[in-house]
C-alpha cells in the first residue's frame, strides 16, 4: 500500500527515525540528496516543498534562477537499511517555486509524462520494465589524469592475473579466467554471499529480485535481476539498486562500478532492458499466430526502437566508454535487427516462456550508466511511434550473424560508434521525444551540450597506449 504524508510521519514515530533524506535524481543520473533531523519534518513541508540551490546541479539552473524545490514523494518512503543513523529516505520531485509546476528538466518528471502520453495515445495505459543492471566489484580501484600522464589500475581477488600473485597464507588458485565467469559455484565465485547480502538489502527497500549471479568477465562481474514494475517506480528501484550495490560493496572492503567496458580484453556490463506494454490487465506484445508469438503491436514497437536506435543510444549508452563495450566483432548487441536467441542482434525476444504474460522484447544496447528516468522514457517513446506510424522492423534475423558474408551484412545497420556520433543522431533525431511534451528541446539542448563536453574532454587527452603504438615510431 501506498504511504501518504500521514503515514510517513507515523512511521517516523513508531520506528524512532532521527534523520530523514530527501533524494532527486539530477539529468545524467547521479542521485543527490540532503538531510534534516526527523523532528523538523512537518506535513506542510511534505506538501509545500523544500528548497534547495538548482545552479549547484550539474544540467539544471543558471545561477541567476536558482531557487527551486524538491517535493517528496511519500509512496517512495523507506527505512535506509545502511546508515547507522536510522534515515528515513524519500524520493522527491522537482518543481519550479514560482510557478508551482514540475521543472522541466527533472529527469522523474520526464518519466511521469512517458506514462501518461502512453495513456494520452490510447495504445495501453502501462508500460513495463525490467532491467538486468550488471556491475563490477574491484578491492582496489586507483586512476590519474594530469598534463604529463594518464594512469588506471583495478585488482580483484578473482582476477586471472592473480594466480602468480604472492598472497599471505598462500595463493589458493580458483581465478576465473578470461570470459569464464558465467555461472561457476563458490569457492570460484567469491561473491556469493556478498551478493545475497544486497538482495537481501533491496527487500528491505520494497524491490523484488528474481535472481543473482556472477557474470562472464573475471574480477568481479556481477548481476542482480529486479522483477519488472512500471516505468517511474522501476526508474525509482533502479536508484535504489545502485545505491544499494555500491553501499555493501563498500562496507565489505569493494569499490562497485556500473562503467560498461572497465577491462580490457574481457566481457563489458550492459542493462538489457524487458520491455512491454499493456491495457486494462492485458499484454498486447502476444499473439501466437506471429514470429515469436510477438504480435503485430510488438514488431511496430520494435520497429521503432530499430528505427531510433541510433539517437536513443545517446541517452541509453550515455558515456564514452559506452562504446568500448558496443564493438563489432566481439558478441556485442550492435546490429540493429531483432531475433528470438541472436544475442548479438540489439533487440531479443525472450524464449524462456510462451505464456502471453511474459511476451516482451529486451533492449540489450543500453547500459546501467544511464539515467534509468530519461532511458526508458525514451524507450517508450520510440516504440510508441513505431506502433502509431506502423513502423516494419527489418526482418528476424537468426542466424549467426558473424557467419554471414559481406554481402549478406551489407543491409544490416549497425550502432553509432562513438557517443559523438550517438549525439550526432539524437540532434537530427529527437521529434519523437517531444511528442506529447515529454521530453523538451531546453533538456536535450543542456543533455547534449553537457555530453559534448564529455566527448571534447577525452579527445584533448593522449591515450595511453598511443605511447605504445607511436613513441617510437
Amino acid at each position: 500500500m501506498s504511504m501518504t504524508a500521514q503515514d510517513v510521519l507515523k512511521l517516523i514515530k513508531d520506528q524512532g527515525i532521527q534523520i530523514v533524506d530527501t533524494r532527486f535524481t539530477d539529468l545524467f543520473g547521479g542521485w543527490q540528496h540532503y538531510s534534516l533531523p526527523a523532528s523538523r519534518l512537518t506535513e506542510d513541508m511534505l506538501s509545500e516543498g523544500l528548497g534547495f540551490d538548482g545552479s549547484s546541479i550539474k544540467g539544471f539552473q543558471a545561477i541567476n534562477e536558482s531557487d527551486m524545490l524538491m517535493l517528496p514523494d511519500p509512496s517512495t518512503a523507506f527505512v535506509d537499511p545502511m546508515l547507522t543513523v536510522p534515515t528515513l529516505v524519500m524520493t522527491c520531485d522537482i518543481i519550479d517555486p514560482i510557478e508551482r509546476k514540475p521543472y522541466s528538466r527533472d529527469p522523474r518528471n520526464v518519466a511521469k509524462k512517458a506514462e501518461a502520453y502512453l495513456k494520452s495515445t490510447g495504445v495501453g495505459d502501462t508500460s513495463y520494465f525490467g532491467p538486468e543492471a550488471e556491475f563490477f566489484l574491484f578491492s582496489d580501484v586507483r586512476f590519474s589524469q594530469g598534463a604529463n600522464h594518464s594512469s588506471y589500475f583495478l585488482d580483484s581477488p578473482e582476477g586471472v592475473w592473480n594466480t602468480g600473485a604472492a598472497v599471505e597464507g598462500g595463493n589458493k588458485a580458483y581465478r576465473i579466467r578470461h570470459k569464464e565467469g558465467y555461472f561457476p559455484v563458490p569457492p570460484t565465485d567469491t561473491l556469493q554471499d556478498i551478493r545475497s547480502e544486497m538482495i537481501l538489502k533491496m527487500a528491505q527497500v520494497g524491490i523484488e529480485i528474481e535472481l543473482h549471479h556472477h557474470e562472464v568477465a573475471t574480477a568481479g562481474q556481477c548481476e542482480i535481476d529486479m522483477k519488472f514494475d512500471t516505468l517511474v517506480r522501476m526508474a525509482d528501484k533502479l536508484q535504489r539498486y545502485k545505491y544499494i550495490v555500491r553501499q555493501v560493496a563498500r562496507t565489505h572492503g569493494y569499490s562497485a562500478t556500473f562503467m560498461p567496458k572497465p577491462l580490457f580484453g574481457d566481457n563489458g556490463s550492459g542493462m538489457h532492458c524487458h520491455q512491454s506494454i499493456w491495457k486494462n490487465g492485458e499484454p498486447l506484445f502476444f499473439d501466437e499466430t506471429q514470429y515469436a508469438l510477438l504480435s503485430k503491436t510488438a514488431q511496430y514497437y520494435v520497429g521503432g526502437v530499430l528505427k531510433h536506435a541510433p539517437a536513443l543510444l545517446a541517452i541509453c549508452a550515455c558515456t564514452t566508454n559506452s562504446y568500448r563495450r558496443l564493438v563489432p566483432g566481439f558478441e556485442a548487441p550492435i546490429n540493429l535487427v531483432y531475433s528470438q536467441r541472436n544475442r548479438s542482434a540489439a533487440i531479443r525476444i525472450p524464449t524462456y516462456s510462451s505464456s502471453p504474460k511474459s511476451r516482451r522484447i529486451e533492449f540489450r544496447a543500453p547500459d546501467a550508466m544511464a539515467n534509468p528516468y530519461l532511458a526508458f522514457s525514451a524507450m517508450l517513446m520510440a516504440g510508441l511511434d513505431g506502433i502509431l506510424n506502423k513502423i516494419e522492423p527489418p526482418p528476424p534475423l537468426d542466424v549467426d550473424i558473424y557467419e554471414l558474408s559481406p554481402e549478406e551484412k551489407g543491409d544490416i545497420r549497425g550502432t553509432p560508434g562513438s557517443l559523438a556520433e550517438a549525439l550526432d543522431a539524437l540532434e537530427e533525431d529527437h521529434a519523437f521525444l517531444l511528442e506529447g511534451g515529454v521530453f523538451t528541446p531546453d533538456l536535450l539542448e543542456g543533455y547534449i551540450d553537457a555530453k559534448r563536453r564529455e566527448t571534447v574532454a577525452l579527445s584533448l587527452r593522449p591515450h595511453p597506449h598511443e605511447f605504445a603504438m607511436y613513441y617510437d615510431a
